[in-house]
């Protein structure tokens, strides 16, 4: 470990480190514009220049190794001159936009030019100015603040995969922007307006709504996909303004993909308010105890094998364990959270997991996707899966459609008799799979939603097991969920004979109740003439085919709890209260339970999550992945031919929330062409 002296401190470091994280381990803050931890060095600001003993001249602490015995110095008259000089440069061209600029009061550039820059500028001549630049309907971007720091450049060529940005012309004539002008088409785009540090890159569906100062913040957990990625809920009043990333680098690190990002507007749009009953064939407002009455009138008494009550996919766990009991005491057990049909095994919790963990990622040497595409289902999960690509030693290999997930995954086949190849170990990856250390295969929903689900299922984990996936240190086994409720209401024991036996009764009069969680991605056609209760917080596909409605509270307006697809159990809060009527999800479920005479055992979150624990000790952890034990699952079976499918069609509108949002619509428009429609998923 070499010694360094900064600062008269002598400090042993770690080799490899620069100058610049070995000043921050001892707590010395460096100024830096264009470092960035999860990028590249590129040195471009020249901010952090620091003098070291027998240089010739200044140098740049984010570029320099740091080396036995050198002697640094951060705080001398010279380095505050230096940096006072970096700072009037790059302040001569930049426009006095503070009082109009979004970045306000969250700007790097504001708070290092209070911090070393001067009081004066000595520059006379014209500011450049840059022609405005379109990127697409998320990023308003005012190049002219540009300060040539390239963080947009490096994330979007390295991190993201889509290498878009660029800079033409050099010297004061450099622009960064699109070669083309065009909208950028990655799915984690916005996380370049969090890594620009001045407000050339700012978020355009937020411009001029608020300022930081105004807002309260919640932390809180994304619910967009199944990944429950760490995010910040900014909300000013009752309306959410903004979604923002955590770290959790066991996650998502600090990214968050578009849609958690901007689909944020879609929570004030089509909202449920107040309860309805359908009366004479049309959809009337009434007052809960109305509302009740219908149900109650309904299905008080009734035999409950007519009861069925099928989940949606933004469900929490404590809704869903209130409906379970409910289920229960009305006499049945037709209760299912599977609702695109998927052919998950909930007798054995490792079946269903993201076993080896998205951090876990980065520990794998080759890896196996089957029936998934992960740049749509689970952007976070693909950056993780580039990630370790460009560390290198990861061959990657596909199972279904050919498509572009930013990292070379080379495609074997279309479908099932590929699959069998591999299975039967004859196939030329099977000799990759066999020779690494740590294999991992991801099996996606596409190939478990198939009529055949479990026999692929079945022989996803034979592969795994012959191919030295499983051992007492890892688990390579991986099915990656689209749907955040969907662990959870596994974990809780929400299956039966799955949602097609369901419908099926539906359609042949077996089952005359139909109580609908949230769940928008069913077919409706196929409920017949079954009463439907629907209990959601937007006015979507199951809100139109039912007969009572029950407004319910969307993610950001309750204290709730989902599992992630790795089994992270993880805890969103509320940071806005439900809008109107509408009320949490697991009260909803308890005050219908007083008035059916079946009340529930319990009046508060604590209780519920008592109960939740009961059911299944998993709930005990917060923010904490538990495994699940390995076991015999699946069934054997012959495989249909055909290719594998991902399940998103169109990754801007995959929900109720997403569908209602103006800002997804305009991506829709701008990067798919209206001829694609609104519908995300196929289910």
């Amino acid at each position: 470990m070499p010694k360094l002296t900064i600062d008269g401190i002598e400090v042993d470091v770690e080799a490899g480190l620069t100058v610049l994280q070995a000043c921050e381990s001892i707590g010395i803050e460096i100024p830096r514009f264009c470092y960035h931890e999860r990028l590249t060095i590129a040195g471009n600001c020249r901010m952090c220049l620091v003098e070291m003993e027998r240089a010739p001249k200044p140098v740049a602490s984010c570029a320099m190794p740091v080396g036995e015995g050198m002697v640094i110095t951060t705080n001398s008259p010279a380095v505050k001159k230096m940096r006072q000089g970096v700072m009037e440069l790059l302040l001569i061209n930049h426009p006095l936009d503070c009082p109009i600029c979004d970045q306000g009061g969250e700007c790097d550039l504001q708070d290092q030019a209070v911090g070393y820059g001067l009081d004066r500028s000595r520059f006379m001549e014209d500011k450049r100015s840059v022609k405005d630049k379109t990127f697409g309907p998320l990023i308003r971007a005012m190049m002219t603040r540009c300060i040539h720091c390239t963080r947009c450049i490096r994330f979007s060529t390295e991190i993201a995969g889509v290498p878009e940005m660029g800079a033409t012309g050099r010297g004061e004539h450099m622009e960064v922007g699109t070669y083309i002008e065009k909208a950028l088409t990655s799915e984690l785009s916005g996380n370049m307006i969090d890594l620009c540090p001045v407000g050339a890159l700012t978020s355009n569906p937020y411009a001029f709504n608020a300022r930081p100062w105004e807002l309260k913040k919640t932390e809180s957990i994304d619910v967009m996909d199944a990944v429950g990625a760490a995010i910040r809920v900014d909300t000013k009043g009752p309306e959410v303004m903004r979604v923002l990333p955590r770290l959790n680098e066991d996650v998502n690190e600090e990214w968050i993909s578009d849609k958690t990002r901007f689909a944020c507007d879609g929570l004030k749009r089509q909202r449920l308010d107040t309860p309805y009953v359908r009366r004479d064939g049309k959809l009337e407002a009434a007052s809960w105890d109305e509302a009740f009455a219908a149900i109650s009138a309904k299905v008080k008494d009734m035999d409950g094998s007519k009861f069925a009550a099928i989940v949606g996919d933004m469900a929490c766990a404590e809704s869903m364990t209130a409906l379970k009991d409910l289920t229960e005491a009305l006499g049945s057990r037709n209760i299912e959270c599977r609702q695109d049909g998927a052919k998950l095994d909930a007798s054995c919790r490792g079946a269903y997991l993201f076993n080896s963990t998205i951090a876990g990622i980065e520990e794998a040497d080759a890896c196996l996707i089957i029936g998934s595409n992960p740049r749509v289902e689970a952007p976070i999960i693909n950056a993780r899966l580039r990630k370790r690509y460009l560390m290198g030693g990861f061959p990657a290999a596909m199972i279904g459609e050919n498509v572009d997930l930013t990292f070379s995954c080379e495609n074997l086949g279309a479908g099932t008799d590929t699959l069998k190849e591999i299975a039967a170990g004859k196939h030329a990856f099977s000799k990759i799979l066999k020779k690494a250390e740590r294999p991992m295969l991801i099996l996606g929903q596409g190939a478990l939603m198939r009529s055949d689900g479990a026999a692929v299922l079945a022989m996803a984990r034979q592969i795994a097991e012959d191919n030295g996936m499983i051992s007492d240190d890892w688990n390579g086994f991986n099915v990656l969920h689209t749907a955040a409720a969907r662990v959870g209401g596994l974990d809780l024991g929400l299956v039966s004979g799955g949602v097609d036996s369901i419908l099926d009764g539906c359609s042949s009069g077996a089952i005359d109740t139909v109580y609908l969680l949230g769940a928008d991605e069913i077919d409706t056609d196929k409920l017949g003439n079954a009463f439907v209760i629907y209990q959601g917080h937007h006015g979507d596909v199951g809100a139109h085919r039912a007969d009572v409605i029950l407004p319910g509270a969307a993610y950001t307006e309750k204290n709730a709890t989902y599992v992630n697809t790795e089994g992270r159990v993880q805890r969103a809060r509320l940071a806005v209260f439900p809008i109107g009527e509408a009320r949490e999800d697991w009260t909803i479920i308890r005050a219908l339970s007083g008035v059916l005479g079946l009340t529930l055992p319990y009046d508060n979150l604590d209780q519920v999550r008592q109960r939740m624990l009961d059911i299944n000790p998993v709930f005990g952890g917060d923010d904490q992945q538990t495994g699940g034990a390995w076991g015999d699952f699946g069934k054997a079976g012959s495989l249909d031919g055909g290719g594998f499918a991902s399940p998103i069609i169109n990754f801007h509108m995959t929900d109720p929330i997403s569908r209602a949002s103006e800002t997804m619509a305009q991506c829709v428009e701008a990067l798919l062409g209206e001829d694609k429609g609104k519908t995300g998923t196929d289910g």
